[in-house]
């Protein structure tokens, strides 16, 4: 059984900006915000293993998440040139995603069950295979946080952490559930 406080120090040295804790019992599952999934406004709804339909219901994505008892919730902060540098805010979230497989690497070591979500979609392969075909790297899969339901903002808010980070910055946010 891994303390919070060693995981927000793995969390750390993967580079993530803030994290903050989340009480398991107060988590809110929105099916508002699946409502805005099923716009497909990303474009990934549909097309990827990591983001709705593909992740389940908003009741299984739920029953998933109260099967743990601690949830970290991890940011990331990258600068941006101006607030319409596009190829920033791509490149932070390329670095975000980077810092998830480096955080699920090293958690390895002292988690033997847990759940990564991630922010966005999935982009290791060029074409996911979903649905004509499994995942290519189940082991390195990590569901949308967005799709399970979860409105970002608040949970910034519960953990006390920032949601925004000041002008010309972009922030991602993934998490992290364990026992």
């Amino acid at each position: 059984m891994a303390d919070v406080n060693m995981i927000r120090i793995i969390a750390k040295e993967c580079g993530f900006f803030e994290t903050g804790e989340i009480d398991i019992a107060s988590l809110r599952f929105s099916d508002e915000i699946r409502h805005i999934c099923r716009g497909n406004v990303c474009r990934h709804y549909g097309t990827t293993w990591a983001c709705p339909p593909a992740v389940g219901t908003i009741e299984e994505c739920r029953q998933r998440c109260l099967e743990y008892n601690k949830m970290l919730l991890l940011s990331g902060k990258f600068d941006l040139e101006d607030s319409l540098d596009f190829e920033g805010m791509e490149a932070g979230l390329i670095s975000f995603k980077k810092m998830i497989d480096l955080l699920d690497d090293r958690v390895k070591r002292v988690l033997s069950s847990y759940i990564l979500l991630s922010n966005e979609g999935c982009m290791r392969c060029e074409k996911c295979s979903y649905p004509e075909a499994p995942c290519r790297f189940p082991d390195r899969l990590f569901h949308s946080i967005e799709g399970y339901g979860f409105v970002v903002s608040n949970l910034a808010r519960q953990a006390g952490i920032h949601y925004l980070n000041g002008k010309n910055t972009v922030t991602y946010f993934g998490a992290i559930l364990f026992t």
